[in-house]
């Protein structure tokens, strides 16, 4: 009798893809540094729904438990490399669940993408963050998105298609020209924590899932 192991993650590689994406997430929102703990790392993102947030790579039940129960102000976030049914048990009253992520990467190399009939692309650097805009030929918004290179990785983040014009390829051009751009600026890897939603477009763009990431939030009850 043959039995098939299920691969194990290589958790030490997991962790290295976390601290690039917090790298180049910072430099995109605009937060603070990441400040160093035992088991991750916090960030102060400074907003009122999400003042800030842990994250944890490797997360363990106690550091988990730990963080809940030590935790009194709302607009806090978990980010937790495990699935949500993982972490579900570890959890008190008041977190609520957002929807789940992928930490996703992909080798990048130069990208010309077309744009369809009917669109028009604007792209410009800031900050040390590269941003595509599509609109219409009447000047509509379409889709978007940013990506922030930090060295050898490249974080993409904030990708968003209008429901109007969804399926018709704007999606694919707003991710090949991020790739691009960062590919330009000397970034061999791109790096992103997608939705359920992106991640078909991102694996037919061949980006790798490496994890899932369980992400919620303290906002307790009101009377």
């Amino acid at each position: 009798m043959t039995v098939t192991t299920a691969a194990v993650p290589d958790r030490a590689a997991i962790g290295g893809l976390v601290r690039a994406w917090i790298d180049g997430w910072v430099v995109s929102r605009g937060t603070s540094d990441p400040m160093d703990r035992p088991w991750g790392w916090t960030i102060d993102a400074g907003q009122v729904h999400h003042v800030s947030r842990h994250v944890l790579p490797v997360p363990a039940e106690d550091d988990v438990r730990g963080l809940v129960a030590a935790t009194r102000a709302p607009g806090t976030w978990l980010k937790l490399f495990a699935d949500d049914d993982t972490v579900r048990p570890w959890l008190g009253e008041g977190w609520q669940f957002d929807k789940p992520g992928f930490l996703m990467s992909v080798p990048l190399a130069a990208e010309r993408p077309e744009v369809p009939a009917g669109y028009t692309l604007t792209s410009w650097t800031r900050g040390g963050v590269s941003r595509v805009l599509v609109r219409t030929a009447e000047g509509h918004f379409a889709a978007r998105g940013q990506i922030a290179p930090t060295g050898s990785t490249a974080v993409a983040d904030q990708i968003e298609t209008a429901s109007g014009h969804q399926r018709r390829g704007l999606g694919s051009l707003v991710m090949r020209t991020l790739q691009n751009t960062a590919h330009a600026a000397g970034a061999t890897t791109g790096i992103l924590v997608g939705t359920p939603e992106g991640r078909s477009l991102y694996t037919s763009l061949g980006w790798q899932t490496h994890a899932p990431m369980a992400s919620l939030h303290f906002t307790p009850a009101t009377d």
